[in-house]
C-alpha cells in the first residue's frame, strides 16, 4: 500500500507541473475568433489528460527503477507474475471511456464551429497555385485580401482551380480544404473577434510556391468595413491604365507576374508589350493586344518558353471585357 500512496502522490505533483506548465507556455498564438474557443477549450483538456498519462507512466518507471532496484548483495529472482485481471480490466474500460467522453466533446467543438448565423457574410475563397482570390457574393467584387468585419460571422466557400489547397489562419484556429471540381466546395464560418491584421496560410503541400501561398487577413471596425466595401463597389478611377493597375492588384495577378523586372512565377509584365517571345513548339509571338487578351482568357493556349510547368488560373473567367481591356492597357503602359 505505501508503494502505491508515493506513487500516487508522484504522479499528482507532476500531473499538476506538467499541466501547469504546459498550459501557460505561450506556444499558441492570440486567440481571435468565436469558433476558435471551443477548440482551444478542447485542446487544454487533451493538454491535462496527456500530462497525467504520461506522469503516470514515467512516475511508475521512475519509482519502480529507485524502490525496486537491485539491493547489494542480493542474487535472487524477482517476483514472477502471471497477470492481473483486475488491473486489465481497468486499463481497458477507463481509457474507453476517455476516448468516448473526448468523441463526445469534439462533436461538440464541431457543431459549435459551425454554427449557422442567418446574417453572416458570403464569401468565396478560390485557391489557385500560388495565391488567394476572395469573392464577396453579397457584393459584387473581388479582392486578393480577405477583410472581414470584427464580431461579424462570416461564411467562407472554399474552392480551388487546380489542386488542393487548405485554408488556415492560425489565430481563427480552423483549417478547411479548398478542393477542385464543381460541387466539391466546402464551408467554413468565422467570427472575428479581435480588430488587426493576421495572415492566411496553405496548410496542404500544393507545388513548388506552396511556401509563399501567402495572403492578408485585415479584421476591421464594421464602419471601417463598409466604408472599405463601398469604396470596392464604386470600381477604381482615373484612365484605362490605372483601372488596369487595381484590377490586376483585384485579381491577383501580381502574385505571379512583377512589375519591375524581377523573377516571379509568371513572366513580368515590365517591357512585356510588343517584345517577341519563343513559345515551347519553337514559334514566335509578338505581344500585342490580342496576344494578351487571348493569355487572359485561356492561359494555355500559347505557353511561352521555360514556364511549360506553370499552370495560370483561369482569372479571366470571372473578368469582364472591360476589366481585361484594362488591363491590358496597363501591361502597354509598363512598355513605354
Amino acid at each position: 500500500m505505501k508503494h502505491f500512496v508515493r506513487v500516487a502522490i508522484l504522479v499528482v505533483v507532476l500531473t499538476v507541473l506538467l499541466g501547469f506548465g504546459l498550459d501557460n507556455m505561450g506556444y499558441m498564438p492570440e486567440l481571435a475568433s468565436v469558433q476558435g474557443a471551443a477548440i482551444d477549450d478542447l485542446f487544454r483538456k487533451h493538454v491535462w489528460v496527456i500530462s497525467f498519462l504520461f506522469s503516470l507512466i514515467m512516475g511508475f518507471m521512475l519509482y519502480s527503477f529507485v524502490a525496486f532496484r537491485k539491493k547489494p548483495g542480493d542474487d535472487g529472482s524477482g517476483d514472477h507474475f502471471e497477470g492481473n485481471t483486475s488491473l486489465e480490466i481497468v486499463w481497458t474500460i477507463v481509457p474507453l471511456f476517455i476516448v468516448l467522453y473526448f468523441a463526445y466533446l469534439g462533436a461538440e467543438a464541431l457543431a459549435e464551429t459551425r454554427r449557422a448565423d442567418p446574417n453572416a457574410y458570403n464569401i468565396t475563397v478560390v485557391g489557385s497555385q500560388w495565391s488567394w482570390r476572395f469573392d464577396y457574393e453579397d457584393f459584387g467584387f473581388s479582392s486578393t485580401e480577405l477583410r472581414l468585419p470584427v464580431d461579424r460571422q462570416a461564411l467562407l466557400l472554399l474552392t480551388s482551380t487546380d489542386v488542393i489547397h487548405s485554408f488556415w489562419v492560425p489565430e481563427f484556429r480552423l483549417k478547411q480544404d479548398a478542393l477542385p471540381g464543381e460541387g466539391m466546395e466546402r464551408e467554413l464560418r468565422v467570427t472575428p473577434t479581435i480588430v488587426g491584421d493576421y495572415k492566411l496560410r496553405c496548410a496542404e503541400l500544393c507545388g513548388l510556391e506552396h511556401a509563399y501561398m501567402l495572403s492578408d487577413v485585415i479584421v476591421m471596425e464594421v464602419s471601417d468595413f463598409e466604408a472599405w466595401v463601398a469604396e470596392q463597389t464604386e470600381g477604381p478611377a482615373g484612365d484605362g491604365a490605372e483601372r488596369g493597375e487595381a484590377w490586376a492588384q483585384q485579381f491577383g495577378c501580381q502574385a505571379c507576374h512583377s512589375l519591375d523586372g524581377s523573377d516571379r512565377i509568371g513572366p513580368t509584365w515590365l517591357g512585356l508589350y510588343e517584345s517577341i517571345e519563343t513559345l515551347v513548339d519553337g514559334s514566335t509571338v509578338v505581344v500585342d493586344d490580342a496576344y494578351l487578351i487571348e493569355s487572359i482568357l485561356d492561359p494555355q493556349a500559347t505557353i511561352v518558353e521555360g514556364y511549360e510547368n506553370v499552370v495560370m488560373p483561369p482569372t479571366g473567367a470571372s473578368m469582364t471585357e472591360e476589366q481585361i481591356q484594362d488591363i491590358v492597357e496597363f501591361i502597354e503602359s509598363l512598355s513605354e
